[in-house]
């Protein structure tokens, strides 16, 4: 027998992954057709989802996300981070790299929990919070191959320090997030042969992690 659930938070809910999933804004009525639902209980929801700062309204009466959705948001990073810490923490040990999980933040990677190996006398040093493009680097080229086969991962040189080369791969199953797990070195050119399996099989598994939360599992 299914859970009994909210209609409405329901109904809330996915009125925030519809206008999350529309670039250009939605109408109500427009919204109302996605949902199929009336669109006076449309109304209401998008009402009530204003006033939390959760959904905006533009000059054009088409809505959107709204900003309230960040301060959701960054109560989730130290889940994140707390998940992923044990596994990175394997992957720069047994590389002997700086190992880290990365999100997509608008069009910019953002370093969120970075692990150095304690083994090492150089490594990179990469700190959290760290921005640079989605298209620059390892960790933000990975992001974009969340939807190429299972055994995609990005490798760079150079290209956000010199001398500094790395290797990422996306981490999958997990919905609405973009996000990879890499390694960075100054050790010369990365063996794809040793490391890529290793860093795909950590994103495999901070997938796996994160999943399971999500699914209350």
């Amino acid at each position: 027998m299914p859970s009994e659930i909210s209609q409405t938070l329901d109904r809330g809910l996915r009125v925030l992954r519809v206008l999350a999933e529309s670039a250009e804004g939605l109408t109500v009525t427009e919204l109302s057709h996605r949902l199929d639902v009336n669109r006076t209980v449309v109304h209401r929801l998008v009402s009530t989802l204003e006033q939390h700062g959760l959904v905006r309204r533009d000059a054009r009466a088409r809505l959107f996300v709204g900003l309230g959705v960040l301060h959701l948001a960054s109560g989730v990073q130290p889940l994140l981070r707390d998940l992923a810490m044990p596994v990175l923490r394997r992957l720069a040990e047994s590389l002997g790299s700086t190992a880290h999980l990365t999100v997509a933040d608008g069009d910019e990677a953002l370093a969120l929990a970075v692990v150095e190996p304690t083994w090492t006398d150089f490594h990179v040093s990469y700190r959290v919070g760290a921005r640079h493009p989605l298209t620059q680097g390892a960790a933000g080229k990975a992001i974009g191959l969340l939807d190429a086969g299972e055994g995609a991962y990005a490798v760079t040189s150079g290209e956000l320090q010199s001398g500094a080369r790395g290797l990422a791969a996306p981490v999958r199953g997990v919905e609405g997030l973009r996000a990879s797990v890499g390694i960075v070195t100054l050790d010369g050119a990365i063996d794809e042969d040793v490391v890529a399996p290793q860093v795909i099989a950590a994103a495999r598994e901070v997938g796996e992690r994160l999943g399971q939360v999500a699914r209350g599992t």
